[in-house]
């Protein structure tokens, strides 16, 4: 099944170089940042850092921290946290080299305390 291209809309073109708008004031960087959905809710713009905490997100949710969304409630699913820990794991061996300073520093560190945290719950 193909997806035909008038279904795809380019909101965002990228500036023209050396022109007008070469260079985003701040107040348009951060309205870039974030997306509408259909409702026209404000959605973080998906890259490699909003991934990694919506996971980290995910397994504080399964490890009991963070109220779960749905239910408000607290609950541990501990084989379930240290599957998305494990996958954090595994994206910060195979883009090792290919990430920037800063999302290298947040992944590791991340991973650093999710794991300590999983090690605290588990015992």
């Amino acid at each position: 099944m193909t997806e035909d291209p008038k279904d795809f809309i380019l909101k965002d073109q990228p500036p023209e170089s050396g022109g007008k708008g070469a260079s985003d004031s701040e107040a348009v960087r951060a309205k870039k940042a974030y997306l509408k959905d259909e409702d026209g809710a404000r959605m973080p713009k998906i890259d490699f850092s909003t991934f990694v905490i919506s996971l980290n997100s995910s397994a504080l949710v399964q490890l009991g921290i963070l109220d779960d969304p749905t239910t408000g409630e607290k609950s541990k699913n501990l084989t379930l946290a240290k599957q998305t820990i494990d996958v954090l794991g595994m994206m910060e061996e195979k883009t090792q080299g290919n990430l920037n300073a800063d999302e290298a520093h947040m992944l590791k560190s991340i991973l650093y305390d999710l794991r300590i945290l999983y090690v605290k719950e588990k015992g």
